[in-house]
């Protein structure tokens, strides 16, 4: 789109105190970098892209399908029909939008061994993931390199999120100082999640970031924000006084990168001959069958004793197996993919 004056399609959002001439043009020099581009992430690229962000880096592993579209807002059934991964089909959709915005799609599964390549060059890291470990990395890299970073995460018809800023607020591992062990988190899978819930945490995640980048720190939340859509509940949890355990925080106090350095988190192994690849945690912890069955049985079949549990599962045509043992290691049989399968273990059981 070709006019005048190239600030013109931004003058509603000029017209704000806050933004004005020179935070737009401060939004136009930033870099974001955007992990994961499902529900939250396709939200915020959309914000992102039409305010004007110059840009946008998104990285996400998974290909578009049927179930995305009732809640994953750059995506239709074209995407599908062409078997399209959600960064680059994302990336086609935005660039209709705004052209004067640099996209950059990358398809690939952000860990520890790439996310500072990722992540070093931009202004700001959005969560745009389904995931503790990937947060937990983000956590990590964002104090060690001294970037902010906007945390978000929704499931069911709750979410939450907590704006970040390395010397000035308290950091993930400040307020949730150990992740969830497997299993006691729902996913969007188990739990199901409602599509507003999703637009409000992320476009609140979105003002966080224009904020930031246009250089209205001073305008951030400093709270936890937690929402229910359902039951009509929005809550501000004070984590100003967290600050207090800054002194004692491994990550922001101590520095130590434990997530990075691969302390915690899943590793893989491919079983030869097997179709099949085993996930487990570098730190063990004890699953709760009973309420693990519970969560699983809306999406497979589900049989357990005190050694194990197996769960069957058919997802769009393909068909999985889950051996899942009470230290929280699973072997999934069906994909000799170690990236497969750590996407099928964080979407069914958790992490």
């Amino acid at each position: 789109m070709q006019t005048t004056d190239p600030l013109e399609r931004y003058s509603r959002q000029m017209r704000l105190p806050g933004i004005g001439k020179a935070g737009q043009e401060r939004l136009l020099a930033s870099r974001v970098t955007l992990c994961g581009c499902g529900a939250l992430g396709t939200v915020l690229a959309n914000a992102l892209v039409r305010a004007g962000v110059g840009f946008v880096r998104i990285v996400d592993r998974d290909f578009v399908e049927p179930s995305n579209l009732q809640r994953q807002v750059l995506f239709d059934e074209t995407d599908i029909a062409e078997n399209l991964p959600k960064a680059e089909a994302a990336a086609r959709k935005l660039r209709q939008i705004n052209s004067t915005v640099t996209i950059e799609p990358i398809v690939a599964d952000i860990n520890r061994s790439n996310i500072e390549d990722l992540c070093h060059d931009v202004d700001l890291i959005l969560d745009g993931s389904d995931n503790f470990e990937l947060r937990y990395l983000i956590n990590d890299l964002a104090i060690k390199l001294s970037k902010p970073w906007v945390y978000a995460g929704a499931v069911g018809s709750e979410g939450m999120s907590m704006t970040i800023v390395p010397g000035q607020t308290p950091c993930l591992r400040c307020v949730f100082e150990a992740a969830p062990a497997p299993g006691e988190a729902g996913t969007c899978e188990t739990a199901g999640v409602l599509g507003p819930a999703v637009g409000v945490i992320a476009n609140f995640q979105a003002a966080e970031a224009l904020k930031i980048l246009s250089g209205n720190l001073a305008a951030i939340n400093r709270d936890l924000l937690v929402l229910n859509l359902w039951d009509n509940i929005i809550r501000r949890v004070r984590i100003a006084p967290l600050a207090g355990r800054k002194g004692k925080c491994p990550c922001c106090a101590l520095r130590r990168f434990e997530w990075l350095e691969g302390e915690h988190g899943t590793q893989t192994t491919t079983l030869c001959g097997r179709n099949a690849v085993q996930v487990s945690h570098r730190r063990s912890s004890r699953l709760d069958f009973e309420t693990l069955a519970q969560s699983l049985r809306t999406s497979g079949s589900v049989t357990y004793n005190k050694f194990l549990l197996k769960f069957q599962l058919n997802e769009n045509g393909e068909f999985y197996e889950f051996t899942v043992f009470p230290d929280g290691r699973a072997i999934i049989k069906g994909t000799s993919e170690p990236d497969k399968a750590r996407i099928l273990y964080a979407r069914y059981v958790g992490y």
